[in-house]
């Protein structure tokens, strides 16, 4: 269904300069997940205006450092890019990488953002935000949540909320997010902040409870956890286009500002609970050093380290 969509696009004339060759957009993990997704309509569009082919390639493993590694590698001529999200910038500070996760690559543009959702099991006492940090400080280090796997974005911003809130939490790692969010709704980790397009039927079906969004933008009457709390706290999940460092950015990016403007690529990641982001390469530069930054922090005071 998503790829009809997709080919249903309406095409647009070619406006700008472009890669004599064909393009290829290596995401760096299986096909089928929020990274995928994001990028398979950008490609259609892209290979519409450039005039061009634009080819995804998945390159998964270690978790997105295999393909980011060949991106690194390659020419910085234009015809080879990595559609990635915040993980990326999680990974940077907690892994052993074969590449600089700024010195190595050349921001083009944020593609999207989304915010994550605080979610509790319906028979965990808390019933707001508030009631969460009194329970958790009532209860140091009793209070179990979940995340996709240590090191990862939903480890990181969880540990993020406890450290601004001067609260501690117990992580539960899993295999990536699905197991995480069977368990919370069965009842067996009570907490989990993750994004609504991987907790949407659970959310959706009143399986579990949404204390707040980390960030504005979930479309749910639901507070942010800075409204509900006063904290100075904010994350949320951004996906963004990657180069080669020295590649030329700066027609590539208005040619992803222009797609995004597209009602049909909003209505797409709308769908997957995303909401686009046109930015400057220098604006996407900025935000993916932001992360890096605060989350070095985050993993330094944690003690958070993947071999």
């Amino acid at each position: 269904m998503l790829r009809r969509a997709i080919l249903a696009l309406p095409l647009a004339a070619p406006a700008l300069a472009q890669p004599a060759r064909p393009v290829r957009i290596v995401v760096p993990f299986p096909p089928g997940g929020s990274n995928d997704v994001i990028a398979r309509p950008l490609a259609e569009r892209l290979q519409a205006r450039m005039g061009v082919p634009v080819v995804i390639e998945n390159r998964p493993g270690a978790g997105g450092a295999i393909g980011a590694g060949q991106v690194a590698q390659a020419p910085p001529d234009g015809t080879t890019l990595m559609v990635t999200s915040s993980s990326f910038a999680a990974s940077a500070v907690v892994q052993r990488l074969p590449y600089d996760a700024q010195a190595s690559f050349q921001p083009v543009a944020l593609l999207a953002r989304a915010p994550f959702l605080v979610l509790t099991h319906p028979d965990f006492p808390p019933r707001d935000m508030a009631a969460l940090l009194a329970y958790a400080r009532a209860n140091p280090g009793r209070v179990d949540y979940g995340s996709s796997g240590p090191g990862g974005i939903n480890h990181l911003i969880t540990e993020l909320l406890a450290q601004k809130a001067g609260v501690r939490l117990n992580h539960v790692p899993y295999r990536g997010m699905p197991p995480a969010v069977t368990d919370l709704v069965a009842g067996h980790v009570p907490l989990l902040l993750t994004t609504i397009a991987s907790a949407s039927g659970p959310v959706r079906e009143n399986r579990v409870r949404v204390l707040a969004a980390t960030a504005p933008g979930s479309g749910l009457p639901v507070p942010t956890v800075r409204e509900a709390t006063g904290l100075d706290y904010e994350a949320s999940i951004w996906w963004g286009l990657l180069a080669p460092r020295g590649t030329a950015a700066d027609a590539l990016n208005a040619h992803v500002r222009a797609v995004l403007e597209d009602p049909a690529i909003r209505r797409l990641y709308e769908a997957e609970g995303a909401t686009p982001a046109p930015s400057s390469a220098a604006e996407f530069a900025a935000a993916l050093a932001e992360d890096i930054g605060r989350f070095r922090e985050v993993a330094r005071v944690a003690n958070i380290t993947v071999e």
